[in-house]
């Protein structure tokens, strides 16, 4: 009998580090694929690589930071002359990035013989953002499966539950969210103005976990 094993997308998130301890709690052998795109915020992947350890696993960290010159004149993420904002906007929309890095992650199972990627995609994120939601990772599924000829299976394990109920989960996981990271900026802390760091201290409120997040502005 083959053993488990899966492809979890790391950003190094709250979101996708729920998801790689949800995973390994289902006893899969965990293969985590974290994207440097050329965001502003490129401690996420060091975030994703201490969230990996913990695991007892590495991230492969894949390079397409070229592609800040496509999304340079559309996102916030990537050019820190787009005003970034402390409520959902277009400008903190990165076009069609699930696709590039779930294509990416088809990629790398196929080379380790894996069938199974998870990624996380939530039902908060799902109003606005395209390629969060179930229609979207189902189609990218089938795409998938004609592309390789292989059994491939992408899914948001907790695309059915709000953000707070996902980190519900994680404490329940002994998620250690002081490791990850949502800030869309580099500072030292996270810096609790941006709709990153906004979404995770509500999220934290709603969800009644105690958040130990530094944070350089707090209400």
């Amino acid at each position: 009998m083959r053993n488990k094993k899966c492809i979890v997308v790391l950003s190094g998130g709250l979101d996708s580090a729920v998801v790689a301890y949800w995973a390994k709690k289902q006893s899969y052998q965990i293969y985590p694929v974290t994207f440097n795109y050329g965001q502003i915020a490129i401690k996420e992947t060091q975030a994703a690589q201490k969230i990996a350890q913990t695991l007892d696993t590495t991230t492969k960290i894949i390079d397409l930071s070229a592609l800040k010159d496509i999304f340079n004149s559309t996102t916030a993420l990537v050019n820190r002359d787009i005003s970034l904002s402390s409520e959902f906007s277009n400008a903190i929309i990165v076009p069609f990035r699930n696709a590039i890095f779930l294509s990416a992650a088809v990629a790398y199972a196929v080379t380790v013989d894996v069938t199974e990627i998870f990624y996380g995609a939530h039902g908060s994120d799902e109003p606005f953002y395209p390629d969060c939601r179930r229609e979207f990772y189902e189609a990218f599924e089938k795409a998938a499966q004609l592309g390789t000829d292989c059994d491939i299976s992408i899914k948001a394990p907790f695309s059915d539950r709000l953000k707070a109920e996902v980190i519900r989960e994680g404490d329940k996981l002994e998620v250690p969210y002081q490791l990850t990271w949502s800030c869309y900026l580099d500072g030292s802390i996270h810096c609790g103005r941006c709709e990153a760091c906004i979404n995770r201290k509500k999220a934290f409120s709603e969800a009644n976990i105690v958040d130990s997040t530094k944070y350089e502005y707090v209400e």
